[in-house]
């Protein structure tokens, strides 16, 4: 079972108990209340509701004691991947980036854009691990959220309930373990035990297969009430229109 926070209230207490000051606190909770705004009805996968991922994100960082805004970032860092910013996009625009610049301030967002912006796969992360001691301190900690996303994803066996699980534990096995050697030395041997006892459990588990899910990817279940704004569904239309 994990022993991160999965609601706000168990990441408050947590960030009390490892000594943060009550306004740096504050700003996790800002985060937290405009995650509110932007991950309505949004859920993982394997069904569990992306905000305790979000927050328990957090919480890994928070165990780590990293620095505040790094905590707030990984409680907002699949705002531009996932949230909903009333168009219906994903992505990143100058609009939703200056939307999220008020909510939680500058660093955070940077954070958060260089946490999108970073490529992660088969394919880079060779190429991250081979240059991770010449990055720039942000970039460390851009890297430290992304693994932080990778534990608590691979936490209580999430992954085994995806549609691709197989694929998913292939991955993990073949091209995460890496993530443990860049936890290592980026200096939180804690975070690269963990990872290490997580993929190792995941690794030999066995779900009842009554609990697969069809889904691969997070998803929305939109409220019974919700109606597609007019304006939103034509600029969709427009958008998937061919030009000659």
């Amino acid at each position: 079972m994990s022993e991160y926070a999965q609601t706000n209230l168990q990441l408050y207490r947590q960030l009390a108990a490892k000594g943060y000051p009550d306004d740096t606190i504050g700003v996790v909770a800002d985060a937290y209340e405009f995650g509110l705004r932007l991950f309505p009805g949004t859920y993982r996968g394997s069904g569990k509701p992306f905000l305790a991922h979000l927050v328990g994100t957090a919480s890994v960082l928070a165990s780590l004691c990293t620095r505040t805004p790094v905590v707030a970032t990984g409680l907002l860092h699949a705002a531009y991947t996932h949230g909903e910013f009333g168009n219906g996009w994903r992505g990143m625009s100058l609009a939703k980036r200056a939307e999220v610049r008020r909510a939680v301030g500058e660093e955070v967002e940077d954070l958060i854009a260089r946490y999108t912006q970073l490529r992660w796969d088969r394919l880079t992360i060779p190429e991250i691990r081979a240059r991770l001691d010449t990055m720039k301190a942000i970039d460390r900690d851009v890297l430290l959220v992304r693994l932080a996303n990778e534990l608590e994803d691979h936490l209580d066996l999430g992954i085994l309930y995806l549609a691709d699980r197989e694929r998913r534990r292939e991955y993990m096995q073949a091209d995460l373990p890496a993530a443990i050697e860049m936890a290592e030395r980026l200096g939180v041997p804690s975070l690269a035990k963990s990872l290490a006892e997580t993929f190792k459990e995941v690794a030999s588990a066995h779900i009842p297969a009554g609990l697969y899910r069809g889904h691969a990817e997070s998803f929305r279940v939109p409220f019974a009430s919700h109606r597609l704004r007019f304006r939103v569904a034509l600029t969709h239309l427009i958008a998937r229109r061919p030009w000659r």
